[in-house]
C-alpha cells in the first residue's frame, strides 16, 4: 500500500482541512466534546453543517460547550449526551439509545498518565477508558455506522504508544508495578489495533477506522502530569493549539482527501511513517499495526465487554 499523504501538515487547522466540504445530513459523535481538541473537532463538523453530539460526562460543561458552537457556527443541532467510558452500563447505554444513521464516530476522550485504578470489573482505569470504554461504545452502534453505508470511525491514539504494545500476559498490571506511562501507551497502541481490526471486519459494512496522532496541545488532559514534565516537553516540543491538534481528527472524520481510507495511522495530516529506534513522538510502531496483535485485542475486548 502507497502512503496517503494531503495537502496538509503539522500547523493546519481543523477548519483549513475541512474548508470547502459540505457535511449538511449527515450525523457526527465526539466523545469527549466538552475540552480540548474534542471541542474543536466538534465546532469544524458542525461548521460543515453535520449534526454533532457531544459524549460527555459532564453534562453541564457539555451543554455549554454545545451552545457555544451553535453561536459560533450558525448551526442548532448540536446536542449533549452523557457518556462515561469507564462505566460500561454508561457506554451500553448510549449505544442503546440512539436512533437513525451514524456517519462519524470520533472517539476522542481519554485519560493520560493517571494514578492507578480500577473499574468494578477490575480492569485499570487508562485501558478501560482509553480502549474498553471506545470499544463497546464502537461495537454497540455498528449498525449505526453500517447503516450510514460510508461511515467513519477516528480513533485519537497518541505517539506515547511507542512506549509499550499491549501486554496480554498482564494487561491490567495485576503482575507488574503500575506504571502510568506504560499504562497510557498500552492503551493508545489498542486505540490503533482497534482500527487495524474494525477496518478488516467491517470493510464489506463500508465503515472505514483509522487511527491519529494529534501532536502535542496544552488541555486538561495534561492533568496528572507533573509540573517537571510538562516543563521538559515545552523545552522539547512545539506546542499545537487546539485548532491545530484536531486537524488530523477532522481530516480523518471528513475529508474527500481520504474517501475509502482504512486501518492506517496518521500525524500531522498524513499518514505516519515507520517510528525509528531512539527517535521520539514521530511515527508508528510496528506492533502496532499488527494484524494478529489486532485480531487477538479484538477478541480479549469481545470477552470482557
Amino acid at each position: 500500500m502507497s502512503r496517503i499523504t494531503t495537502p496538509f501538515g503539522y500547523d493546519s487547522t481543523a477548519a483549513e482541512v475541512i474548508a470547502g466540504v459540505d457535511l449538511t445530513g449527515r450525523r457526527a459523535v465526539v466523545t469527549g466534546g466538552a475540552s480540548g481538541i474534542g471541542v474543536e473537532t466538534a465546532r469544524a463538523l458542525a461548521g460543515a453543517g453535520a449534526e454533532v453530539t457531544l459524549a460527555v460526562r459532564d453534562r453541564v460543561a457539555g451543554e455549554r460547550v454545545a451552545a457555544g458552537i451553535i453561536d459560533s457556527t450558525a448551526n442548532n443541532k448540536v446536542y449533549v449526551a452523557p457518556l462515561d467510558l469507564a462505566d460500561q452500563a454508561s457506554v451500553r447505554a448510549f449505544a442503546a439509545n440512539w436512533t437513525g444513521p451514524l456517519h462519524i464516530l470520533v472517539n476522542n476522550a481519554g485519560v493520560m498518565a493517571s494514578p492507578l485504578s480500577r473499574t468494578p470489573e477490575g480492569w485499570e482505569n487508562q485501558f478501560a477508558t482509553n480502549h474498553l470504554g471506545h470499544f463497546g461504545l464502537t461495537v454497540g452502534l455498528h449498525d449505526a455506522l453500517a447503516a450510514a453505508g460510508d461511515a467513519r470511525v477516528v480513533s485519537v491514539s497518541s505517539s506515547a504508544h511507542l512506549s509499550s504494545d499491549v501486554v496480554f500476559d498482564d494487561i491490567h498490571f495485576e503482575n507488574r508495578p503500575y506504571d502510568p506511562w506504560l499504562s497510557y501507551g498500552q492503551s493508545k497502541t489498542a486505540n490503533i489495533l482497534f482500527a487495524v481490526e474494525a477496518a478488516k471486519r467491517w470493510a464489506a459494512d463500508g465503515i472505514v477506522t483509522n487511527a491519529l496522532m494529534p501532536g502535542g496541545i496544552r488541555t486538561a488532559l495534561q492533568r496528572h502530569v507533573d509540573a517537571e514534565t510538562v516543563r521538559q516537553w515545552e523545552e522539547q516540543y512545539q506546542w499545537k493549539t487546539p485548532e491545530q491538534g484536531a486537524a488530523t481528527s477532522v481530516l480523518l472524520a471528513a475529508s474527500p482527501l481520504v474517501q475509502g481510507v482504512t486501518g492506517r495511522y496518521f500525524e500531522d495530516n498524513n499518514e505516519a511513517l515507520p517510528a525509528v529506534d531512539g527517535v521520539n513522538m514521530s511515527g508508528v510502531a510496528a506492533y502496532a499495526l499488527d494484524p494478529e496483535s489486532a485480531t487477538r485485542l479484538w477478541e480479549l475486548s469481545e470477552q470482557l465487554v
